[in-house]
């Protein structure tokens, strides 16, 4: 599928004037609204559009981005946005932009995604897969144009967390304009699938399952972007990526396998970032199903896994062993929480009194490398072979995408080796998509598990601007996990990416890809214009 008019680059055009990013991952809009987690999020969203607010990479801090400033209102009930003057949208083959960005694109943005009514809420399947996971469909009042420049959206109830929501890639400024255009023409579908928005980039070529082509935004409104085209290269998985690297075909390595760390480092042409990610790669147990609705064998279960050896075999030092759900960089986190502790002999006598010695169950697993897991198919080996010397049969069921989604909300696997990656360090980020009852319905919640004393500590949590206050009721949402076990945590892992020694500018942030405005090649001058 090509997308947008153009013809293929040769190497040599990019080598000229951009770089290829080689990622694995498959694509199933552009737009990350509709996506729950992959490359469009994790990639394509910080080039192809803006958000009102962005997470610094470093302080960790709340930062303007299309709001200038923003005013907490009501004890955290109501925020109002005041937006920057003068920010164009893109240009491309079937949008040309009439007007700046103004709130009515804000208030489209938004009240697509938490208005059932709303004429284009239910375009392209209706499902905001992040969003609904947070109930903000329930939640929120109103989506409001206060004149051109402002916006004012008004909650139910406080949420201290609201605005980190509105700071991650699946909340993403589109255009108005351009919506009300492919409406005149019945064309509504094409709002995911040909994107417009007000960032650095623009798409300019699609080839399902090899690459995406994207060309800088002339009028970004931060300046004109370092490199003219940028290609994402998503035609070879695992060592063949890394030869790509080697032999110069990629520019840009994203999430290489912790086991070739040392070829990395050991080449001079080549450059290794490593950073502390908000992430969690964990087991989710489908609490659903016999047996795994019974917490006691969710703990012999999880006592079978050498957690240990994972460290070693998969993440080779890159990753820290998890004890919550939560990665220790949360201010959240606790730290009383323990690792699960490694003891098949017990995990064994557990399953013999429970009359379950000859176990079966199918683990779900995706086949693409992730950002919390290089590895994810050698891990369900491992996971497997643990629990075969504790009597139980797993069966390994490699899935992509959207597939895999739609197979696990039909509740029939058993376990699921999964992860989440977030941009925000709000541990709402966390909480409410992965284990809320209401995460169930989102597609996000793997274990189908629902707990009202879970959920309320999780309320609770929202309705105080006093961070004390948070920690304690987060405290009590870990305790109960701790307790009941819905899932496994099994590591938070360092965001690892390897570049040619010549790629200056690329931002490594724990929250997902930044933008590559600033990414420009050194050959000791300026890529051509």
């Amino acid at each position: 599928m090509i997308s947008a008019a153009g013809h293929a680059a040769t190497p040599e055009d990019i080598r000229n004037s951009g770089f290829v990013y080689c990622v694995s991952g498959v694509m199933n809009t552009f737009n990350p609204q509709l996506a729950s987690s992959g490359l469009v999020v994790d990639t394509l969203s910080a080039q192809l559009y803006d958000r009102l607010l962005d997470v610094d990479p470093y302080t960790y801090r709340l930062i303007p981005e299309l709001a200038e400033r923003w005013e907490t209102l009501d004890n955290g009930a109501t925020y109002r946005f005041h937006l920057r003057h003068r920010v164009a949208f893109q240009k491309t083959a079937w949008f040309t932009p009439g007007r700046s960005m103004n709130a009515d694109d804000v208030v489209f943005s938004f009240a697509r995604i938490f208005d059932r009514h709303h004429p284009w809420h239910n375009i392209n399947g209706g499902d905001y897969p992040y969003f609904d996971s947070l109930q903000y469909a329930d939640a929120v009042k109103s989506v409001k144009k206060i004149n051109d420049d402002t916006v004012e959206i008004r909650l139910k109830n406080p949420d201290a967390s609201f605005l980190w929501h509105l700071a991650t890639h699946y909340a993403p400024i589109l255009s108005a304009e351009y919506a009300q255009q492919l409406e005149a023409r019945d064309r509504q579908e094409e709002l995911d699938r040909q994107p417009v928005g007000t960032g650095p980039f623009m798409l300019n070529e699609y080839r399902a399952g090899q690459y995406v082509r994207l060309e800088r935004h002339p009028h970004y409104w931060k300046g004109l972007p370092r490199m003219p085209q940028v290609v994402i290269d998503m035609g070879v998985g695992g060592t063949g990526r890394l030869s790509k690297l080697l032999t110069g075909e990629c520019d840009v390595l994203a999430y290489p396998a912790a086991s070739q760390l040392t070829i990395l480092r050991d080449d001079p042409r080549l450059r290794l970032t490593l950073r502390p990610g908000m992430n969690i790669a964990y087991l989710a147990f489908n609490t659903r199903k016999p047996p795994l609705d019974r917490v006691e064998v969710r703990q012999a279960l999880a006592l079978a896994i050498n957690n240990e050896r994972l460290m070693e075999s998969i993440y080779y030092g890159t990753a820290e062993t998890a004890a919550s759900v939560l990665p220790r960089a949360s201010w959240a986190y606790d730290s009383d929480a323990s690792v699960t502790e490694y003891n098949p002999d017990k995990a064994r006598a557990m399953l013999k009194a429970l009359g379950l010695e000859n176990l079966e169950l199918t683990l779900w697993v995706p086949s693409a490398s992730q950002s919390w897991n290089p590895s994810p198919l050698k891990t369900a080996e491992l996971l497997q072979a643990d629990l075969a010397q504790v009597g139980v049969r797993v069966s390994i069921k490699a899935v992509e995408g959207r597939f895999q989604e739609a197979r696990l909300m039909q509740m029939n696997h058993d376990l699921t080796l999964t992860g989440w990656a977030t941009d925000s360090n709000d541990p709402d980020s966390f909480f409410r998509p992965l284990l809320s009852c209401a995460a169930i319905n989102s597609q996000t919640n793997y274990a189908h598990w629902c707990n009202t004393d879970f959920d309320n500590a999780l309320h609770q949590a929202l309705l105080s601007q006093q961070l004390a206050a948070r920690i304690e009721h987060y405290d009590r949402a870990q305790q109960i996990l701790a307790q009941e076990l819905p899932v496994l945590p099994l590591a938070s892992s360092l965001r690892l990416q390897a570049y040619r020694h010549n790629i200056q500018g690329l931002v490594l942030s724990p929250f997902g890809n930044a933008s590559f405005a600033g990414v420009h090649r050194d050959n000791g001058e300026e890529s051509k214009p």
